[in-house]
């Protein structure tokens, strides 16, 4: 069993909180770090799951449960301590977004793209080769970014994708910045940009081009583009078979003056994060590590007849029933475990191997949820798939995830055959 341990949530007597995905004790997991996860399963499962169907159903924005990640601290989860944050760390966020993609896949998705701009601009960031004037101006920067998310609960996007190369790294952004006095001047288009018309500001990634130059990635710029500025526009509708909840509309930017203070990271940092430090793409996979864990969650509620608000009929004495809920162990601890490695292993500069584990982490935990929710419709059977239980919209969330850049399934198969194949400048001339 995977589900109850004896601790109230809030005043209740009834509801316990769920054991944990990964057991402190035997993923030997500090008591800080336990504690900021354990904050985020419940709030997760006491209030989250319980809003989740509506946030799906109706594809609206889950901007009461930011209000809640904001009472909680965990708005700032990444943010350092002195700046008002919990002060976690890259494996401490992985694990508590985890536990609330198990009880809202949209809310986790959305709040890594909200953790990842102060993620990216704090520890990750530390980690990278700055001059100390450099870094004393992004210290000065980032502060400013800081107090708005920890007094007023502002909230940050991460618009990515553009329908093009870029988001996989294969070319320069082509959402442009021109450097005006005081700033830039910004032109583009970002597709799928979740939290589109809710969040406070845009961390937008664009290419910094000189008059008479040309695009190249290392000239990437990470700017925070405030949702109200003059040229920046919501267009399209949000109606997806998963993830509704995320509302990720077309972003729009025409002519948007952006002043210098709103870089969420220095000139050239961005790039040097991208080569250095590449686990930085795999925050996305928190959400269906979480996705994979409730599919299996579900089943064993079901068949064991303890699913609130259907009769308490048990499944569980059938010999199918009981392989398939082994299969489905046997695969989720093999996610869990290739996993847990690659999130642990975050830092830069990784090895080889290192890398090549982080990708194959992605494959397992994007494919392998929505396997399990696909084996866990089939064991539990057509009830289980009403509307009115989380199996269906789990399903239906898990599926996105292959689909993720900038490490889609796809591109990850290409990577890991080819880096494994390929020394770094080798060819077959």
């Amino acid at each position: 069993m995977t589900m109850q341990v004896g601790k109230n949530i809030g005043a209740s007597d009834k509801a316990v909180l769920d054991v944990p995905i990964f057991d402190p004790v035997a993923y030997r997991l500090g008591d800080e770090q336990a504690g900021i996860i354990a904050r985020a399963r419940e709030i997760g499962q006491s209030v989250f799951a319980g809003r989740a169907a509506t946030y799906d159903r109706e594809a609206t924005f889950p901007t009461e449960n930011y209000r809640d990640l904001h009472r909680t601290g965990l708005l700032g989860i990444a943010i350092p301590k002195k700046h008002g944050g919990l002060g976690a760390n890259y494996q401490t966020y992985a694990l508590a977004a985890a536990e609330i993609g198990r009880y809202c896949g949209a809310t986790a998705l959305t709040w890594n793209m909200h953790v990842c701009s102060t993620l990216w601009s704090g520890p990750l960031a530390d980690d990278l080769d700055m001059d100390a004037q450099t870094r004393a101006e992004h210290e000065r920067r980032r502060a400013v970014h800081y107090r708005r998310i920890v007094e007023d609960g502002a909230i940050y996007s991460q618009p990515f994708s553009e329908g093009g190369a870029a988001a996989a790294g294969g070319v320069a952004f082509g959402t442009e910045a021109r450097p005006v006095e005081g700033g830039w001047i910004v032109n583009g288009k970002k597709i799928f940009a979740s939290l589109s018309g809710h969040a406070d500001y845009y961390g937008v990634l664009c290419t910094e081009i000189e008059e008479g130059g040309k695009a190249s990635r290392r000239n990437t710029l990470y700017l925070a583009i405030p949702a109200k500025s003059e040229g920046v526009s919501v267009v399209g509708d949000w109606d997806p078979l998963g993830m509704r909840g995320t509302v990720s509309r077309t972003l729009l930017f025409k002519d948007v003056f952006v002043p210098e203070d709103s870089a969420l990271m220095p000139r050239g940092v961005y790039f040097q994060a991208a080569m250095r430090w590449p686990h930085m793409f795999l925050t996305l996979s928190p959400t269906y590590m979480g996705l994979a864990q409730a599919a299996y969650d579900f089943t064993v509620r079901y068949l064991r007849g303890e699913v609130p608000g259907m009769p308490p009929v048990k499944r569980r004495m059938y010999p199918t029933k009981q392989i398939a809920v082994a299969q489905m162990q046997i695969k989720l601890e093999q996610i869990k475990a290739i996993w847990f490695q690659a999130v642990t292993e975050a830092r830069a500069n990784p090895s080889k191997e290192q890398v090549l584990r982080a990708y194959a982490a992605q494959y397992s935990v994007m494919e392998g949820a929505n396997e399990l929710a696909a084996l866990a419709i089939r064991t539990c059977g057509g009830q289980a798939m009403l509307r009115s239980l989380p199996l269906e919209r789990i399903y239906r969330d898990s599926r996105c995830g292959s689909l993720m850049l900038p490490w889609t399934a796809e591109l990850c198969l290409d990577r890991i055959g080819r880096e494994a194949l390929y020394e770094a400048g080798e060819t077959d001339d």
